[in-house]
């Protein structure tokens, strides 16, 4: 397990608690007294540190490198069904844009989403989830050929942006981000987005324009990155927990300003603490936002979608 800075009190008292445990299975000496206290401790120690986290604290937790990514979301959501689909039919097929066709409990989803990578080999592949026009092209794509067999959407959003190069300007990158929003607005079946880890600029507003918008508890979306905005407005990086506050990119900030519809819960510490838990949890959303759309006719879903975002931000006409 890896530690970030503010969880270093738990390291510390977790390996006192390991070092208890070596001690009384090597010796004859009884420490199950001290092994308990340290125990109660260290949960009590858990609990202050994670109900007082501050927005960076989040924004570490959800860049967290053990912290679940979207093919492990989706892999563990179809358990066996998932058949990816490649490839926008212009350019080529995008590494760090994925998406394909799964079962949750009988019910087919397509599921599109942003991979990052587990590693340093893989995050190259995947271009560190940060998708090229040719991506948003394929997950659009994907999007239409659900619509065509009536299968509901499900997109999972963890990017830290849409990928800045030269050639993805040259590409179309803004037109294609734009044509998605476009699309997603006027899309005849239920669209279910969840951000599981990083939720950045116009990257994640590509596949972001749902019915139902949850947000997992320790995860951020903003038009821009804590580290970027300090850049910009200080020209350095080291104002960026400044910036993570006056951002208000949290979920609790989100929810607060009715920018998403609900914070789905993560396990004490984190998504990758328990991440069993957190796949069953990210399930029970996806079903329970599903439910309450299916019976919607195709009129009244768009209306509704419509509505939902005409009502976000002030503007005077």
């Amino acid at each position: 397990m890896e530690y970030l800075d503010f969880e270093l009190p738990i390291k510390e008292l977790e390996d006192q608690l390991d070092k208890c445990l070596i001690i009384g299975e090597e010796s004859d000496v009884d420490v199950t007294n001290t092994c308990k206290q340290i125990s109660k401790k260290l949960e009590e120690t858990k609990k202050n540190i994670y109900k007082n986290l501050t927005a960076w604290q989040r924004v570490q937790l959800s860049r967290h490198p053990n912290r679940p990514y979207v093919l492990e979301h989706i892999t563990n959501l179809t358990k066996g069904t998932f058949l990816e689909l490649f490839g926008d039919r212009g350019f080529k097929d995008d590494k760090a844009m994925i998406g394909g066709l799964g079962q949750i409990n009988g019910q087919s989803f397509m599921f599109v989403g942003q991979q990052k990578g587990i590693n340093t080999k893989m995050r190259q592949f995947r271009n560190f989830g940060m998708a090229n026009p040719e991506g948003y092209r394929k997950a659009l794509r994907l999007m239409k050929m659900a619509e065509k067999f009536g299968i509901p959407v499900v997109t999972l959003i963890d990017t830290p942006g849409a990928y800045p190069g030269l050639e993805a300007e040259e590409r179309g990158q803004g037109e294609a981000i734009a044509r998605n929003i476009f699309e997603m607005i006027n899309l005849k079946v239920p669209i279910i987005t969840i951000i599981v880890g990083e939720g950045a600029s116009g990257g994640a507003l590509g596949i972001g324009v749902g019915d139902k918008v949850y947000m997992m508890e320790n995860t951020w979306y903003s038009v821009i990155s804590p580290e970027s905005c300090s850049s910009i407005l200080w020209k350095s990086w080291e104002y960026k927990e400044q910036a993570a506050d006056a951002l208000k990119l949290t979920s609790a900030d989100m929810k607060r300003q009715k920018l998403v519809d609900d914070i789905i819960p993560e396990p004490l510490g984190g998504a990758h603490y328990d991440k069993e838990t957190t796949f069953k949890t990210v399930e029970q959303y996806i079903l329970k936002g599903y439910n309450e759309l299916k019976d919607l006719s195709t009129a009244d879903l768009i209306a509704q979608r419509m509505e939902k975002y005409s009502k976000m931000g002030e503007f005077k006409e």
